[in-house]
């Protein structure tokens, strides 16, 4: 495989020098070798395309995937576990590590073991990983770790976006006239837009917190008895806690990332892949009460989706590359027209038990974002209980004002949907 990025990917590798890894990390009760976790990287390496290459820039600074039979094995850091919360400064840790080892591949571990509990980090660059890639992987290492003569069955990469979607989609001579004309008004708007703020010189960080299963159930049967979904109110929640917390700042509006895989077949559900389609959201203030707010978010979201057209998307967006260094500059020091990006990750197919071992705990993944505005919110939900985590910068978004965001949509849950999350 030689594969020029595509765009997302593009815009989410940055550049050379600057790291954008997502982490995600689970707690395990039970007893493993490094054997066997080796084992089960190697399959989980040999599956996946992606994990068998690195990202070269050819002389005129444009990333590829190329692949490689020369990288190493998936490396696995080993550190002692001391306190259950170990994981926390670990992942902040593998945020600023960039994947720049001639031969080491687009993925590491960092395992963190005592007599009887262990948590797994899974790291990847942004540029190669959803949360469905996330937890596909981690399903995978962890069905192997338990049956170790267990095969995975691989896939091949495609090396051009055409390549990935000819058998669904094909592109009409007018689209492509249009997609070059668009590319041209997009170098002009990024050439004229002002980039003249600095990103972020402060420290990123996260919040993490999780409702219990009682309070996610009773969450769960208030949106269905009010027809709304939990995302919805969610949105709902979290946008008046900016309001109340950042006041004439707050922006009023979340980005909604989608999964691509709903639209496109060739992307399966265990294919790595790093794009998302999105859904810029608002509340309707005009609007008198929370449940009419949050269908009314529903239904804005579900139209948004229908009128998605991805597949034209994703081909058309190729003839913007001559744009992305003016794309990446105007995300690194522009503070955009959101408060947060909000990702729902939906329950997580990943079982609790194992011969070998059970899986205590499974935390919602976290980013280190470069951007100016870095703000991010991803959920998740294992064991019947809502996993929160919370990404920021300090320079941005002080983590004083996001802690004050986080209680205060706490208690607009308690408010609103008159459940108890004391």
């Amino acid at each position: 495989m030689r594969r020029r990025l595509i765009m997302g990917e593009r815009i989410m590798y940055v550049d050379a020098s600057t790291p954008l890894n997502c982490v995600f990390a689970i707690t395990i009760r039970g007893s493993f070798t490094l054997e066997r976790l080796r084992n089960a990287l190697h399959k989980v390496q040999q599956k996946h395309p992606l994990l068998r290459a690195s990202i070269k820039e050819d002389a005129a600074g444009v990333p590829y995937f190329v692949s490689s039979n020369k990288l190493s094995e998936i490396p696995v850091r080993i550190g002692e576990r001391v306190s259950d919360d170990d994981w926390k400064a670990q992942s902040k840790a593998e945020w600023r590590k960039l994947f720049d080892g001639k031969s080491a591949p687009l993925a590491r571990v960092v395992w963190l073991k005592d007599a009887e509990v262990s948590d797994l980090i899974l790291v990847c660059p942004h540029c190669i990983c959803d949360g469905t890639t996330f937890v596909a992987l981690m399903s995978e290492i962890l069905e192997v770790l338990d049956e170790p003569e267990k095969e995975l069955s691989s896939y091949l990469p495609f090396n051009s976006m055409e390549g990935l979607l000819s058998q669904s989609f094909k592109v009409s001579k007018g689209k492509v006239l249009n997609a070059k004309f668009f590319s041209v008004v997009a170098r002009l708007f990024f050439l004229f837009k002002s980039t003249k703020s600095k990103k972020p010189e402060g420290q990123n960080y996260f919040l993490h917190w999780r409702l219990d299963a009682e309070k996610t159930a009773a969450l769960a049967i208030e949106c269905k008895t009010a027809g709304v979904s939990v995302y919805s109110a969610l949105c709902v929640i979290l946008l008046k806690a900016f309001q109340s917390v950042k006041g004439s700042k707050a922006r009023g509006k979340v980005i909604c990332p989608v999964d691509v895989r709903r639209f496109i077949s060739e992307i399966k559900g265990d294919t790595m892949f790093a794009f998302a389609p999105i859904a810029e959201l608002s509340v309707d203030d005009k609007l008198a009460g929370f449940w009419e707010k949050a269908k009314k978010v529903k239904e804005d979201l579900n139209t948004k989706i229908a009128a998605m057209n991805v597949h034209e998307l994703l081909i058309m967006s190729e003839y913007f590359h001559g744009s992305v260094k003016k794309m990446v500059k105007y995300l690194l020091t522009t503070e955009g027209s959101h408060d947060v990006t909000f990702s729902n990750m939906g329950r997580l197919g990943i079982p609790e038990n194992y011969d070998s071992f059970e899986v205590e705990a499974i935390y919602s993944p976290s980013v280190g974002f470069p951007w100016r505005n870095p703000n991010t919110i991803v959920v998740s939900t294992f064991k019947g209980e809502m996993d929160f985590t919370f990404c920021s910068n300090d320079a941005f978004l002080p983590e004083s004002e996001a802690i004050a965001i986080k209680n205060k949509a706490l208690e607009l849950l308690q408010q609103e949907l008159m459940v108890s999350y004391a």
